[in-house]
């Protein structure tokens, strides 16, 4: 007798509220990460500073991950994204406020709270395998991860027509991102995903945070999601200091991002599909193997070709590295180490992504005397991470069968 079909219908319902939410609230980190190292350089008394405050938001988030992982443990998904939201919209405000006083800390005050919603958004991806059977979990991944599809359009296109709507450039900018949250975080109501249920004495504790890490699949799955994204993060926040540096404009600089973004995005509609065919680990190598060639074509030179073609490479290849890194996470651990392990996860990754967010600046800034040295210094920086990503990967694969391999 052939098995029923799993119901997926709640989970499909769960899916679409949070590509919504992807599109609209995931437009202000597009437009963050556009005008963000632009305003920092026109603010920071050092040049080697400017990518900081996009340093600040990626550390906000990893100072976060833990503690919104264990709000969602305890209050349930939907808490801990209108905390996000909320957080997202007193980073704008306290944004705007550094720009309006020409304050620098304050304007880093601001980054810093902003990292409180990127750390809740990146649960959106998690939250979509909660109510999902085995086999639609890495596509609902993938199409939650999609909905940044219309935030990569939304996002430089907000700031286009916002960056000189004032006399203080990049305000308005800000003032839409105060928008984009307080609009966004009114579809989190519409979630239906079950709270955890409350631990009791006779509950499964699971496995320490020790324990999670030293299982094989769930280190590797870390550690090429924290290079995948730590090297994303490390390109693209130098790419629009790159661009204006080598004689373009802002507008070309929104172009680029958009495209990198688009590229970031656009494959989630088939990656859960690769994924379900070919198998996570191949996926995650291909996506490496990409990452390598967008450092190989920024190399070659500057012309604006140049940066679109290795920065929409950059984000194709950050969408299998990540998508596939978290498919392999989330199977991999139990529903009660959710909590644990997402936070852990998210910590990890957002510490690599730091620390890459401020190596970027001072690449690209304080490497060399010009900004084409200081964008070879950025993209040369990629070869170490990509080296241990791709070890970690072929040591997995060299390794006796995993049966729980998707």
């Amino acid at each position: 007798m052939t098995a029923a079909a799993p119901d997926n219908s709640q989970a499909k319902r769960n899916v679409a509220v949070l590509v919504a939410a992807q599109a609209i609230l995931g437009a202000q980190m597009p437009m963050i990460f556009t005008v963000g190292g632009l305003a920092g350089q026109s603010l920071a008394t050092n040049p080697c500073l400017a990518t900081l405050p996009i340093s600040l938001i990626v550390l906000g988030s990893m100072l976060a991950a833990t503690p919104i992982s264990a709000i969602m443990q305890k209050w349930g998904r939907r808490a801990g994204f209108l905390v996000g939201a909320i957080a997202g919209a007193f980073g704008g405000m306290v944004g705007a406020y550094g720009l309006y006083l020409g304050s620098f800390p304050v304007f880093l005050a601001g980054s810093l709270l902003t990292g409180i919603y990127m750390s809740a958004h990146g649960f959106y991806r998690f939250a979509a395998a909660d109510t999902a059977s085995n086999e639609f979990r890495p596509k609902a991944i993938s199409y939650v991860m999609a909905g940044g599809l219309a935030a990569a359009i939304i996002g430089p296109q907000i700031v286009k027509l916002t960056s000189q709507a004032y006399v203080i450039p990049f305000l308005g900018t800000y003032f839409a991102v105060i928008a984009v949250n307080l609009i966004g975080s009114g579809l989190f109501f519409f979630l239906d995903i079950p709270k955890p249920p409350r631990p009791t004495q006779d509950s499964p504790r699971g496995r320490s945070r020790r324990e999670l890490l030293s299982n094989p699949r769930i280190a590797v799955a870390v550690i090429c999601a924290m290079v995948s994204y730590a090297l994303m993060n490390l390109v693209m926040t130098s790419t629009p200091l790159a661009v204006v540096g080598c004689g373009y404009t802002e507008g070309d600089a929104a172009d680029v991002v958009t495209s990198h973004v688009l590229a970031m995005y656009v494959p989630s509609f088939f990656t859960g599909h690769l994924i379900a065919r070919f198998g996570v680990e191949k996926i995650v190598a291909a996506g490496l193997a990409i990452l390598a060639g967008a450092g190989l074509i920024a190399l070659q030179g500057v012309e604006l070709g140049n940066f679109f073609i290795a920065l929409i490479l950059l984000g194709v290849g950050w969408n299998f590295g990540f998508i596939g890194a978290t498919t392999m996470l989330a199977g991999a651990h139990e529903v009660h180490e959710r909590g644990r392990m997402q936070g852990l996860n998210d910590l990890l990754v957002f510490g690599g992504v730091t620390f890459a967010s401020l190596a970027s600046g001072g690449l690209m800034n304080c490497s060399g005397g010009s900004p084409v040295e200081g964008w070879t210094a950025v993209n040369l920086a990629m070869v170490p991470l990509l080296t241990l990503a791709g070890g970690a990967l072929l040591w997995l694969a060299l390794r006796p069968s995993d049966p729980e391999t998707i």
